[in-house]
Formats: C-alpha cells, sequence, structure tokens
C-alpha cells in the first residue's frame, strides 16, 4: 500500500508499506478522501514538530469504505462507508466531568497518532460513524471540519432569526456560516481577503470588509441598532478581538472559535456593559458528527463549493507547498485512491 509521512522540515516522503490485519476491535478502511486541514498545515510549517513523532503519517478529515474487521467486530460490515471522528478520548477522568471530548487526557488522532493520509488505515471501531450507502465519499470528507461548525453553533444556542456575525472567512468561518443559516440565522461574514469575500458572496451571504467598511456601523444598519446575538471568533487575529466586543449587542454571545496560543488583549468593560458571554468551543461531539452526516446527506447546502482542488496522494508534497502559495483557497483533498 501507498502512504505518506511528515519528515520534519517542511517535507513529506511517500512510500510502500505492507497492509496490515486490523487488531481485536479495528477495523481496516480502505481511505477515500483525506482534507488537508489548517492543522496539518500547521505540522507541514514544523510548528508542532513537539507534539508530532516523526516521521509520522497525517491527516483527519477522511472518508472511506470499510475494506477489513478485526476480531470481535460486529456493528460494522465490509462495504460500510464511514468517517472517523478522531478522538481518543478513553483515559477519562472524574474531573473531565463527563465531557470526554475535551478530557484532559485526550489524544488526537492524526496528529498524536497515525492518521489517514495512507491508501488503507487501521482504526478503532469507537471512532466510526457510518454513512448512508448513497453519500458523496468526496463531500464526506468534509464531515469532520462541518462537525466543527455544527458544535460551534449548537454551543452558541443560536436560533433562526438571530443576527449570527462572523469573523472569519475562511473554510471553518464560511462553514460556521452555512449552519448558521441553515438554523435560520441572518449571517454576515466579515473577511478581509478579497477572493474569499467574492467566494461567500457567490454561496449567497452578506460578506464585508472590515478594512474599507466599518463593521459596527453596518451591522447597526443591517439590524435597526440591535448589533449581533452571536458572534463567531474564527480569524484569531487581534482586530477581530477588538471588534467583537463592539458588534455583538446586549447580551450578545461572543463563540471563541480560533486557537489563540498567547494571550490577547480583550475589552472586558463591553462585558460588564453589554452583560456579553464568551462561550469557548472546542473540537465536536458525537451529536454533532450526526448533524454533520445529516446535512452532508441531504445536500442542500453548497458544499461542493467549499472543494477548491483534489490531488492524488504521491503530490503530497506540492499540496502543501501550492497552499502556501495559495491564501485563497478553501478545502484541497487528498485522493487516496489514485
Amino acid at each position: 500500500m501507498k502512504a505518506t509521512q511528515y519528515e520534519g522540515n517542511k517535507t513529506f516522503t511517500v512510500f510502500e508499506k505492507e497492509i496490515e490485519q486490523p487488531a481485536k476491535g479495528e477495523v481496516r478502511i480502505k481511505v477515500a478522501y483525506v482534507g488537508v486541514c489548517g492543522t496539518d498545515v500547521h505540522i507541514y510549517h514544523g510548528m508542532m514538530d513537539k507534539r508530532v513523532k516523526m516521521p509520522e503519517t497525517i491527516g483527519h478529515e477522511m472518508s472511506g469504505v470499510i475494506d477489513a474487521l478485526g476480531e470481535g467486530v460486529t456493528d460494522y460490515a465490509i462495504g460500510d462507508k464511514v468517517v472517523v471522528r478522531p478522538l481518543d478520548d478513553r483515559l477519562v477522568k472524574p474531573s473531565d466531568k463527563g465531557f470526554n471530548h475535551i478530557c484532559e487526557e485526550l489524544k488526537f488522532i492524526g496528529i498524536d497518532s497515525p492518521g489517514a493520509m495512507q491508501e488503507y488505515w487501521n482504526v478503532p471501531t469507537f471512532t466510526l460513524h457510518k454513512l448512508k450507502e448513497n453519500t458523496d465519499l468526496k463531500l464526506a470528507a468534509l464531515i469532520e471540519p462541518l462537525s466543527v461548525a455544527t458544535h460551534d453553533v449548537r454551543m452558541s444556542g443560536l436560533v433562526a432569526g438571530e443576527t449570527a456575525v462572523v469573523l472569519g472567512g475562511g473554510p471553518i468561518g464560511l462553514l460556521v456560516a452555512m449552519v448558521a443559516k441553515e438554523v435560520g440565522a441572518n449571517v454576515i461574514i466579515s473577511e478581509v481577503n478579497e477572493a474569499r469575500i467574492e467566494k461567500a458572496k457567490s454561496l449567497g451571504f452578506d460578506a464585508v470588509n472590515p478594512i474599507k467598511v466599518d463593521l459596527v456601523a453596518y451591522v447597526k444598519e443591517k439590524t435597526e441598532g440591535r448589533l449581533a446575538d452571536v458572534v463567531f471568533e474564527v480569524a484569531g487575529v487581534q482586530p477581530a478581538l477588538d471588534v467583537m466586543t463592539e458588534v455583538a449587542g446586549i447580551r450578545g454571545r461572543i463563540l471563541m472559535v480560533a486557537i489563540h496560543g498567547q494571550k490577547k488583549e480583550v475589552d472586558l468593560f463591553k462585558f460588564f456593559w453589554k452583560e456579553l458571554k464568551l462561550i469557548g468551543a472546542r473540537v465536536y461531539e458525537k451529536e454533532d458528527y450526526e448533524k454533520s452526516i445529516q446535512l452532508i446527506t441531504a445536500n442542500e447546502l453548497p458544499f461542493e463549493e467549499m472543494i477548491t482542488d483534489v490531488q492524488p496522494l504521491s503530490n503530497i508534497q506540492q499540496v502543501f507547498e501550492n497552499i502556501d502559495k495559495n491564501p485563497d483557497g478553501m478545502k484541497v483533498l487528498m485522493d487516496c485512491t489514485l
């Protein structure tokens, strides 16, 4: 079988290895597609070298078909279409309070252990979600990042008729916007990249550049002065932190989607003055995956438009180099069958 591995120093290699039989409680998946995540790009840039055990096969946004069953596996069959929820949350403690998806000992499959960027992948069955037979496996590779979005929207408590402002129009930002719109909210996207603004507009979203337009005044005008009920901070930059408390209306909820590795400045006075709420949201839970599977299966949202390119697994080095050169792109998929 063909597999890839990250070697460090912005280098991936493609190599041949023996196909392994699944262990007890595992299945072997013939991988169809793997999406390249922002975290994968961080790994490529060496930002996670202390965490990733090199050389390592990475990748966690995937779809595929079960190819073999390990001992004791009865809930799945060869030929089942599946996706993997890449969280190894077996080492739970009482202090985790039952929230296994963010437990203290959580391991992320495809980062802390071998991932999906290979032709065949052995995984434990507790990570699996079964798909309907007619599911498009290309779209199914979007289920993992879509589950981030469904989790974010669920955590926000967003309901129909409310106004949501999404700060950041990248892949996760657009997926959050899609889910928010599906809920019935009025959605405004704030993004500085003109190509991504045009992409958002082509998908039917109200999108503006906060460098060129006063975002707070714009949202005020759109909401008769009420401002946003929910703000999703997806950009991960200081200007987004500065505006999130300004654009949120009275008792607004701010969802912290972006990862801020260092302490940042936030206007806490606005939380007092407007009784705002700041809500953290990390990865996803089982119900978020099931919601995402429903959305992908229904295929009523423009998910196909999220896929910028599809490349064979053997082109992995070129794919990561091209992502660096093309900041306008959305989601690149690796075709693991080629």
